[in-house]
Parts: structure tokens; C-alpha cells; sequence
């Protein structure tokens, strides 16, 4: 009797230790070589499952023995599964590359209609370029990385001062709105040079929607829209790096890192330094080929925890840059003189970005921005300085009404602009250099089933200077199946007039520049068809797009 109750006392004993038997799991998930935060890693047959950190690494501690697969998903990324068999006294170590995974339909868009929705659902057509598809083609800024976007094309103007704009399907730069964070503080004058020093290590994604939008964001929307959205700090990692030079011995370096501010704030902060000093002059015009330039530029953002998840950010940068071109043997000390010709042009921009959203049950975010762009340039022994400032800020309120997702919000733009040329001064000081644009503008997404979908706009703006403009928008989705979807957006953009005049100054300064006439807004009216196919192969999604 003794011997059995002592047999069972041991193989109870033996069958507790073994039940009690774990190993360890940890491992990193990237992407196109950069860490990937907040993955979920879920063990499949169990409870287990945690997220990446902020380098893209997780770990799961006491695991039971035994074979298991180990399921990665995050959001813009379709799951990969991996076998593991994990043994006693081992740690083991299971690894997920996602950069083949990447699903850009399943990506979370808000350009089209100013609110997150998922880009397949979006009735409007937006594409998506993550900083992966960037780094294929390594360049010193944001300017130079869009000419890789079909439809897109960054144009030079000025061959010496290196000055230039962005076209969207043909059209001129000033009819392309660029915005950072969704806020409109690059325009007019700061087109031209804002868009250098932009960090690219803190871009999250850039996202560029074709054809008039000034039904949502007004002004300048034309042609089309560039909106760079930055990385949330809670998702960047710790610190990155990058650093690269050319033959022609530019010299490019990104740095980002973050840090924690007590415990209810994060700040991202990112440094981009540009240097190109060797002038060159292959064809022996004794002008130099390329633009000498020297930028630094500091960006900084902020995110503060607020109760219940509400969205407060907030953004600044400043950036200054000297560049120039001309003649080989051009120094600063023949700047503004008659003894030798160079382009010179000092810069000095700073930015401030905010979005936040309202204590109250109703989702109303208030965004709001400010830039000042001051500009000193000398063309020969011509002068331009020239003084810009915008300030921007929006209520707007997202509701759900069952079939109906209506957005409704209110505008207000003010812009200064003075330069010390004839656009304004002398007979044309009419022109007001303090322009005010309040508006108001209504949007509906109604969905009429499963597969089709509608959306109707209206904006109204009363500017200062032109009056009443009236702007408004229509879009149709029809999901004939899962791998094709048609859409069509018809709508009208316009453009106040900013009589921006550095290119009057560096080409045609022996020119008297009058404006007799009363100055319209331009406006644009614009049918878009977009047909998506997706055909799934072997080594992942391919889209066609006509």
C-alpha cells in the first residue's frame, strides 16, 4: 500500500514538472530593412500575444513546450505564419521579414476626405508611397524623391539658382497644394524652397491625390495634392540614421530619435543636413552645372496622451539654406555686385503644426498652423527679399449618421506677402498684401450598398480680395468585385491670386510690371476616371491602375 501512494506521490511529482516545462520566444519583424513597431505576435492555440516595441522586436517569456505557429499582422501588412518547435532549456528565436508582405490597399489614407479610412474603401482615388519606395532611389529631399511618381514631376525653373515646382499631370506648380500633416504651409513663395530639408527619416508615408480638391482644403488645390504625413512618435523607432554621398561629392545625412517627456508626452525629433560645395562645370560655359547648397533643418513633434484616446500633436521646424550658382569664380564677396555674376539666396522658414482634438463625445479636431518664410536673393546686382506669412486653422466635426458619414467644418486662411519689387508697390499697392480667407464647406459619404458608394461636396470661401467662391465636388465607387473597382470624381478647384514675383526678378527685371484690371480667381473644372485591377501573384499584389 505504501509502495503505491509512493509510486503516485513520484508521478505526480513527474507529471507537474513536466507540465511545467517552458522556453522562451523573441525575435524582430521589419520591413524593407527597417524595424516595424506595434506587430502583433499572436502564438496560435494559446492566449499569448503581444506587439513590437518601437525597434520591432518582441518577446514572449514562459511559453509551454511543444510546436506551434506564430502569426504576424499588422496594420498595411497581410499576415505571415511561421512553425516553431520550442524545446527545453532553449531560447529560441523566430524572425519575420514583411517587406514582400506589404498590402498597399489595406494602408490608412485621410487625403482623399480628410478622415482615416481605409484606401480601398476611399471613394476617392489616393496613392500611397511609403519611405521604402524612396530609398530605392536615395535623394537629398522630398523635391527630388517625387520625380520617381508617375504623374508627378518636379520641374527646375531657374538652371543657376536651382528655384523649381511641382506638376501634377501638366499643370504649373502654383496649382499643386503641398501640405505637411495635412496642414497647408507650404504655398506661394515657400514652394519653391520649402520642400528642402523635409527629414526623410521622419516621413511616414506621402500621399498624393489627382485632380481639383478645393472643395475640402480650398485654395491652391487645382492640379492636385501632396500631403507628407510624418511618423507618429509612439511608432518611430528610438533612433535612426541614414547618410549617403554622391561623386559629385554631395553629402547627405538624416538623423531621428525620440525621447519621453514625463510620462504623458513623447518627442520625435529629426535633423536633416545637406551639403554640396564643389562647383563643377562640364560643359565649360564657365557656369556652374549644379547648384552649390548648404541646409540644416530641425523637426520636432510632439504627442501628449489625452483620456479616452483623444489626438493632440503638435509640430514645428525651422530650416535654413544658402545656396547659389553663377560664375566659376563667383565668392560671397562679389554677392549683389557688377564683377562677376552669381545667384545667391539666403532662407530662413520656420513651421508650427498642431491638431487637437475636443473634450466632448462628438469627434471635432481643431487643426491649426503657421509658417513665416523670409527670402534674401541677389541676381546679378538685382535684389529680392521678400517676407511671407501664412496662418491656418480648421474646425471640423466627423459624424455618423447610419448610411451617412458627413464631415462639416470651417476655414480660416490669412496670408501676408511683400517683396521689395514693383508687384507691390508704386501703381500696384491695391494689391492687398493681408489677405483673409474664412469658408465653410459640407461633405456626405453615403453608402448605397456593399458595392457602391457616393460622396457629395460643397465648400464656400469669401476671400478678402475676390469675393464669394463657390466649390463643389462629386464622387462614385462601384466595387464590381474583390480585384476591381471603379471610381469617378468630378470636381472644381480654384486659385486666389499671390503675385508671386522672384522668377519677374531673376529674368525679367528690366520689365514695369502693372496690373490695371481687377484680379479673378482662377478656377478649374475636372472629370477623373480611375480603374484599379489587382492580380495576385507568387511574390505578392500587383495593381494596375489606368
Amino acid at each position: 500500500m505504501f509502495s503505491k501512494t509512493l509510486l503516485s506521490i513520484i508521478s505526480i511529482l513527474f507529471a507537474a514538472n513536466t507540465m511545467a516545462q517552458t522556453s522562451s520566444l523573441s525575435g524582430k519583424i521589419i520591413s524593407e530593412e527597417s524595424p516595424l513597431a506595434l506587430v502583433n505576435i499572436k502564438i496560435d492555440g494559446t492566449q499569448l500575444i503581444t506587439k513590437t516595441d518601437s525597434a520591432g522586436y518582441y518577446k514572449f517569456i514562459e511559453v509551454p513546450l511543444g510546436t506551434y505557429k506564430i502569426q504576424a499582422s499588422a496594420i498595411g501588412f497581410r499576415k505571415m505564419v511561421k512553425t516553431i518547435t520550442l524545446k527545453d532549456g532553449e531560447s529560441a528565436t523566430l524572425n519575420f521579414d514583411l517587406s514582400n508582405l506589404q498590402n498597399d490597399l489595406d494602408e490608412v489614407v485621410v487625403t482623399g476626405t480628410l478622415k482615416e479610412v481605409n484606401r480601398l474603401e476611399s471613394p476617392v482615388p489616393v496613392e500611397v508611397y511609403t519611405p521604402g519606395f524612396f530609398r530605392k532611389n536615395p535623394t537629398p529631399s522630398i523635391f527630388d524623391a517625387l520625380q520617381n511618381v508617375n504623374g508627378v514631376r518636379p520641374q527646375l525653373n531657374c538652371n543657376i539658382c536651382n528655384t523649381g515646382d511641382i506638376h501634377i499631370n501638366g499643370l504649373e506648380g502654383p496649382y499643386t497644394m503641398i501640405l505637411i500633416d495635412g496642414m497647408p504651409i507650404v504655398s506661394s513663395l515657400s514652394t519653391v524652397y520649402g520642400l528642402s530639408g523635409i527629414p526623410n527619416s521622419l516621413v511616414e508615408q506621402i500621399e498624393i491625390v489627382k485632380g481639383p480638391a478645393s472643395s475640402l482644403y480650398g485654395s491652391e488645390a487645382v492640379g492636385g495634392l501632396i500631403n507628407i504625413i510624418t511618423k507618429k512618435p509612439q511608432n518611430a523607432p528610438l533612433f535612426s540614421a541614414d547618410f549617403f554621398a554622391t561623386d559629385y561629392l554631395e553629402y547627405n545625412a538624416d538623423l531621428g530619435f525620440k525621447f519621453n517627456l514625463g510620462k504623458k508626452a513623447i518627442a520625435l525629433t529629426g535633423v536633416n543636413y545637406f551639403k554640396y560645395g564643389n562647383p563643377v562645370d562640364h560643359n565649360h560655359d564657365n557656369f556652374t552645372d549644379v547648384t552649390l547648397q548648404d541646409r540644416v533643418s530641425v523637426f520636432q513633434k510632439w504627442s501628449f496622451e489625452r483620456k479616452d484616446k483623444k489626438i493632440f500633436t503638435l509640430g514645428a521646424r525651422y530650416m535654413y539654406e544658402d545656396r547659389w550658382g553663377g560664375e566659376m569664380q563667383w565668392n560671397k564677396s562679389f554677392r549683389g555686385g557688377d564683377q562677376v555674376y552669381g545667384e545667391s539666396i539666403y532662407t530662413k522658414r520656420w513651421e508650427l503644426i498642431g491638431n487637437y482634438q475636443l473634450p466632448v463625445k462628438e469627434k471635432l479636431f481643431l487643426a491649426f498652423s503657421y509658417n513665416e518664410h523670409n527670402q534674401d536673393s541677389r541676381y546679378g546686382t538685382t535684389s529680392y527679399i521678400a517676407e511671407q506669412k501664412i496662418g491656418f486653422t480648421q474646425l471640423t466635426w466627423d459624424k455618423q449618421i447610419q448610411s451617412h458619414d458627413l464631415l462639416l467644418g470651417t476655414a480660416l486662411r490669412y496670408t501676408f506677402y511683400d517683396d521689395n519689387t514693383v508687384a507691390t508697390s508704386g501703381v500696384n499697392q491695391g494689391i492687398a498684401k493681408n489677405t483673409w480667407l474664412p469658408g465653410i464647406f459640407i461633405q456626405d459619404e453615403i453608402t448605397l450598398s456593399s458595392k457602391h458608394k457616393f460622396l457629395a461636396g460643397f465648400r464656400y470661401d469669401y476671400n478678402s480680395v475676390h469675393g464669394n467662391i463657390f466649390t463643389p465636388r462629386v464622387a462614385y465607387k462601384w466595387s464590381i468585385d474583390d480585384n476591381n473597382i471603379l471610381r469617378l470624381n468630378a470636381g472644381t478647384g480654384f486659385r486666389v491670386v499671390n503675385v508671386f514675383t522672384e522668377d519677374h526678378a531673376a529674368l525679367t527685371g528690366a520689365r514695369t510690371v502693372e496690373i490695371p484690371n481687377e484680379l479673378k480667381p482662377e478656377k478649374t473644372y475636372n472629370v477623373n476616371l480611375n480603374y484599379l485591377k489587382k492580380i495576385y501573384a507568387e511574390n505578392g499584389l500587383s495593381l494596375i491602375q489606368i
